[in-house]
């Protein structure tokens, strides 16, 4: 078990962070399989774009850096916040010192078996211009079109923890992250984990919302990282199996079927693109249709990363139920 011991000083430090870098090595982890993740059915989207990059070497490269409990640090960058770029995870991996990667490359090569192509990539010298090339062509191929949406999910998670972690404090902020997190005496136990533990030391925590690590969580506590948790984002359920939700015949009536079907939609703080995404409506017009009801009192924004969340009022929330 891995525990941290979380001070005064921490709650104030505590931030979020999205990955982009991070999704995209577990859909390479859990599409080359066989490993726990999202249902297959979801998965099943990514295949033809997975089988453009199974012959290349670089791809089973990148595979024997991870195992089950741990991966390489190098290739896989801490981010900075909630308006991380693929760019600059991949800018980050080009940085690292070579001799820095060849030692956690060595101590993943002895733990695997890689076929010739993949070690000829591990110990070339230009190694880590050759696996960020390879996640850029990866993203492009499999994430880029996604990633809105799932980073939508994100910053989703974000804003509901974030204003648990300042009413409640750490306990509320904690509950749901998984069943093997929990705050106990004054710190967090992460059950199933090994690796560095300890106190914060005022430095707080950076937590990390993932739509790929479903249903399990990652621990991060060795350099580069702060002590950080990955875990699953909430509201996953929604980009694995979108189901606009029919909106009742008299809220319809009353705000027409598109601007119904939103405000329903607005239990949780959602973005434009997201709500675009489900309800299977265009970005622009569900940007009007949002305006009208923000006019109305009947939403609220707040701005979260690079996205605008809204949410309804407790107005909108009162004509929601009384149309139920």
């Amino acid at each position: 078990m891995v525990r941290f011991e979380v001070g005064a000083e921490d709650l104030v430090r505590t931030r979020f962070a999205v990955s982009p870098i991070f999704e995209l090595q577990s859909l390479l982890r859990v599409l080359a399989g066989p490993a726990p993740g999202p249902p297959a059915s979801w998965l099943a989207r990514f295949r033809s774009g997975f089988d453009q990059l199974r012959d290349d070497p670089c791809l089973a490269a990148v595979l024997a850096l991870k195992t089950a409990r741990s991966g390489a640090n190098f290739y896989a960058p801490p981010p900075r916040g909630m308006a991380q770029t693929i760019g600059e995870d991949l800018a980050a991996v080009r940085a690292v010192p070579l001799p820095v990667a060849r030692q956690e490359i060595d101590f993943y090569l002895t733990r695997r078996r890689v076929t010739a192509a993949a070690r000829t990539v591990l110990y070339a010298g230009d190694v880590l211009d050759r696996i960020a090339d390879f996640l850029a062509r990866a993203w492009s191929v499999l994430l880029a079109e996604q990633w809105p949406a799932m980073r939508a999910v994100c910053e989703r998670d974000v804003v509901h923890r974030a204003a648990e972690l300042g009413r409640a404090g750490w306990a509320a902020a904690l509950s749901g992250l998984g069943p093997k997190v929990r705050w106990r005496d004054g710190g967090i136990d992460l059950s199933g984990h090994t690796g560095t533990a300890g106190a914060l030391d005022g430095s707080g925590l950076l937590l990390v919302p993932s739509v790929l690590i479903w249903p399990g969580t990652a621990v991060f506590g060795d350099d580069p990282w702060p002590k950080a948790i990955v875990y699953p984002a909430r509201g996953v359920g929604t980009l694995f199996e979108p189901s606009p939700p029919a909106a009742p015949d008299a809220l319809a009536a009353l705000l027409g079927r598109s601007r119904a079907q939103l405000l329903i939609s607005l239990a949780e703080p959602a973005s434009t693109t997201q709500l675009a995404t489900v309800l299977g409506l265009a970005t622009g017009a569900v940007g009007d249709h949002l305006a009208v009801l923000h006019r109305a009192g009947l939403v609220s924004r707040a701005r979260a990363g690079r996205s605008v969340l809204y949410t309804r009022t407790p107005l909108g929330d009162a004509l929601a139920v009384a149309a139920a």
